[in-house]
């Protein structure tokens, strides 16, 4: 499964584990991605989202409809 949140666009970010003796190793900061399922009224179904804890509350901020018709215009859904 893609590690992309449908709402923001975030994806996993690289670094380094930096240790005591200051050697440096990649690593990876992935997203905190979850699977929620919403009722959208307008399509008059649910409609399950792969979505960052972020992109949860922009959700709960500015609405299931306004995020839908976001990702309709994106061709996401």
């Amino acid at each position: 499964m893609s590690q992309v949140c449908q709402v923001t666009g975030a994806r996993p970010a690289f670094g380094n584990n930096v240790s005591h003796s200051h050697r440096r190793t990649r690593r990876r900061f992935d997203v905190n991605i979850q699977r929620k399922r919403y009722w959208v009224p307008s399509l008059g179904r649910h409609l399950t989202l792969r979505v960052s804890a972020r992109g949860i509350k922009t959700i709960d901020q500015r609405g299931i409809e306004t995020v839908v018709a976001g990702l309709r215009a994106r061709g996401e859904i």
